[in-house]
């Protein structure tokens, strides 16, 4: 049955008047789901048993509870959940024939993380199960991809946690590789009918793919638009952009979005867009010894975001082998990253990038690691817990 999580208030109000109910049905739907956040019909008292049980033939809540957690010893906690998620008909030549045709998949399981710390309360969520992206670095990429979330397992991920401040859209998958799901649940997030959520405290993470996707119809009447351009335009989160190295060449040798994208032409788009407001602009920048963390990469980066406000986060890369202390490591031996293809920096290496970016005007930082020992920090979910 069809989940009501994920509809938007005019979507509640045609299934509540299609069920022989009041208009404002609808309104009430939207206050049980998403600001009392019930977990079934009954919980909803001010709905009659009748419309109630009209509703239920029909339709299902949507919520999905985690069926597996692990605990770092900084805190962090990593969730596994259950998922359906869709799987594009690609037999179309016709992209917009191909994104009405989808078909639901088996059972998926993906995971996300939650960061608790001094008062903030952060969640890395999922927007597909794997990842089709590929790059070399990230062990959500051995997982392969397995279909897209849907709105509804977006949003259960995180009505799970009644105290988030924060959200990273950062888990497995690429978001602008699955636009549409990815904007009705950030539109679920931020609508006063829904979340109420401030767009500021939501950060979508990207490769940078400009993948053209249609408008959904009638509104976009077969108007195709880059999934990018459609997110900046349609949100006010905030963007983060795997950069990872600005040496067109190196980069492509690791992330293969590259070939298909090369940055300077995301970086042309995004520099169509005002970021003098409040609105951030940022790179993540995982930093490797001797492969990008020298002052010659910190030049071509300076180059690469002249102009831009932005900040650039760099991170320590997770090395995880089997003779690392973790409780899931003999989970996901198969997915190991050899240290002799991707060497971590040492702290001086960054700290002599970070001051170096920082003395030529970009606001640069080395972000900690957190949840390394459950697997659960960046580009390391590998849906541990389900093994």
């Amino acid at each position: 049955m069809e989940p009501l999580l994920g509809k938007t208030l005019a979507e509640l109000q045609t299934i509540a008047i299609e069920a022989g109910l009041p208009r404002f049905v609808g309104k009430q739907l939207c206050e049980w789901i998403y600001r009392k956040r019930v977990t079934s019909f009954e919980q909803m008292t001010n709905i009659s048993l009748k419309a109630r049980q009209a509703l239920q033939e029909r339709y299902v809540i949507g919520r999905t509870e985690p069926t597996a957690e692990a605990v770092s010893k900084d805190g962090t906690r990593k969730y596994l959940f259950p998922i359906q998620a869709e799987m594009p008909d690609n037999r179309s030549n016709d992209s917009e024939k191909r994104t009405r045709n989808t078909q639901r998949s088996t059972l998926n399981y993906i995971e996300c993380v939650y960061l608790p710390e001094d008062g903030r309360v952060t969640l890395c969520v999922s927007t597909q199960a794997g990842c089709k992206m590929g790059c070399k670095f990230c062990m959500t990429g051995t997982l392969g991809f397995h279909g897209n979330l849907t709105a509804d397992a977006i949003l259960a991920q995180i009505l799970h946690f009644p105290d988030l401040t924060n959200l990273v859209l950062m888990g497995e998958g690429e978001p602008m590789d699955n636009i549409d799901h990815v904007l009705r649940a950030l539109n679920v997030l931020t609508s006063d009918w829904g979340l109420a959520w401030s767009p500021k405290r939501i950060t979508v993470s990207t490769v940078g793919i400009l993948k053209a996707s249609p408008l959904p119809s009638p509104e976009g009447k077969g108007e195709q638009k880059i999934s990018l351009q459609r997110f900046l335009e349609e949100t006010d989160c905030h963007l983060a952009i795997s950069l990872h190295n600005p040496n067109p060449e190196e980069r492509a040798a690791i992330m293969p979005a590259e070939r298909l994208t090369p940055i300077s032409h995301v970086l042309d788009l995004v520099r169509q867009y005002d970021w003098s407001k409040q609105r951030r602009l940022s790179f993540e920048y995982i930093c490797w010894a001797g492969v990008n963390d020298d002052i010659a990469h910190a030049k071509q980066l300076l180059r690469l975001v002249s102009g831009l406000p932005c900040r650039v986060n760099l991170i320590r890369f997770h090395q995880t082998d089997s003779d690392q202390p973790s409780c899931h490591s003999a989970a996901v031996d198969e997915t190991v990253l050899p240290k002799t293809l991707f060497p971590a920096s040492d702290e001086l290496r960054m700290v002599a990038f970070r001051d170096y970016l920082s003395a030529h005007g970009v606001t640069c930082t080395i972000r900690r690691s957190r949840g390394e020992d459950i697997l659960a920090a960046c580009g390391m979910l590998v849906n541990a817990l389900q093994k």
